[in-house]
């Protein structure tokens, strides 16, 4: 099932409010889960110089974009496909679950103004659900699928510790699901999908789904909060 996509149906989105709305829809069918409040990493990197890229997977790119594009550090996130095996990606292949590709968000930081951990924690936090097993929301397979590709053995390392830390707290109720995969290349996506948030704030998908995320991320971390989001096709 793929619901990311500008050419949906606009009575498939109707029909999936519908269910978002239903008080008795299951728990991956509503739409903008409320964000849980998690405490930040026990382990961190250290503030760097220069800067440093993350990446992340969960669910649409749309709202992890979204989210990442209003934390004060992040000098760029960029939607696009990571975790393959194909030799390139492109959202016509990637969306049908095969090349094994997830969509995902690159985001380059400075280390100096926001660190790992704390973009970790906005991403467990804020950016998605991170208990659901290859779907997020509305959107089901592999494709959609809750992933961190570390950049080298140190974010590794934080990212594990970070996931052993918020299991054994049992803030979610459910155990993550969330896997820690090589780094196998970030394929960006087309430009249609970049800053869609920012570009179509009126689009059913992104009120239902992915505008609640921000107000979320402007609630829990105040401090990180930027209003203007830092967007791909302005730094052209």
């Amino acid at each position: 099932m793929t619901v990311c996509t500008p050419a949906a149906p606009r009575r498939a989105f109707l029909q999936r409010l519908a269910l978002a709305a239903a008080p008795f829809a299951p728990a991956w069918a509503r739409a903008a889960e409320a964000a849980v409040k998690i405490p930040p990493p026990a382990q961190d990197l250290p503030p760097g110089m220069g800067m440093q890229k993350a990446v992340f997977a969960g669910g649409c790119f749309w709202g992890v974009q979204g989210v990442f594009q209003h934390v004060k550090g992040v000098r760029r996130a960029v939607s696009g496909y990571s975790g393959g095996s194909a030799a390139n990606a492109a959202y016509e292949l990637v969306s049908g679950g095969g090349t094994g590709h997830a969509e995902a968000v690159e985001v380059s930081y400075d280390p100096a103004q926001v660190s790992y951990g704390t973009l970790l924690q906005i991403f467990f936090s804020v950016a998605h659900d991170p208990t659901q097993l290859d779907r997020q929301g509305p959107d089901v397979g592999p494709q959609y699928r809750s992933a961190i590709f570390p950049s080298g053995p140190a974010q590794a390392k934080v990212a594990q510790a970070y996931i052993a830390q918020l299991d054994a707290a049992r803030l979610f109720g459910r155990p993550i699901a969330t896997r820690i995969e090589n780094a196998s290349g970030f394929f960006p996506a087309e430009v249609y999908h970049q800053d869609f948030m920012t570009e179509h704030p009126q689009h059913p998908y992104i009120v239902v789904n992915d505008l609640p995320k921000v107000k979320q991320l402007e609630r829990l971390f105040p401090e990180r909060f930027r209003a203007e989001p830092v967007l791909v096709k302005r730094a052209r």
